[in-house]
């Protein structure tokens, strides 16, 4: 079994990058608070502003499924702020995963949703 790397990139709506990046550190403290299987949560934005980058490190697919079940709801609160443009699931996601990837990317944005499988590979940070 193999960790998951799930990333999603947004642009950021004209005007919504100071509301967007409280509301993003106040999802980070929730999820390092509610998710002690996640082994890695970061935002990044781009220089200019206009681009969000969210990744995160599971251990497995129930840990993203998980995730998904917790977080999923402050989600909605993003809607106004967003466009979700691409989803990338590295690893080995469940149905559910993928089920609940589509969801996310029905409410915020248009963006793909795409999962590719681990060829070959190693992970060296502990996994719980």
């Amino acid at each position: 079994m193999s960790a998951i790397v799930y990333v999603d990139i947004s642009d950021v709506r004209e005007g919504a990058l100071e509301e967007l990046k409280a509301g993003m550190k106040e999802l980070v403290d929730f999820v390092e608070a509610k998710e002690p299987r996640l082994l890695a949560y970061n935002v990044y934005f781009s220089d200019d502003g206009a681009r969000m980058t969210v990744v995160h490190v599971h251990p497995n697919s129930a840990s993203l499924e998980y995730h998904m079940e917790v977080a999923g709801p402050v989600f909605r609160r993003f809607v106004e702020l967003l466009t979700l443009s691409s989803i990338h699931i590295y690893g080995e996601p469940s149905e559910k995963v993928l089920e609940q990837s589509y969801e996310k990317a029905r409410l915020l944005g248009q963006g793909d949703v795409v999962a590719d499988a681990l060829h070959a590979g190693f992970t060296r940070f502990a996994v719980r």
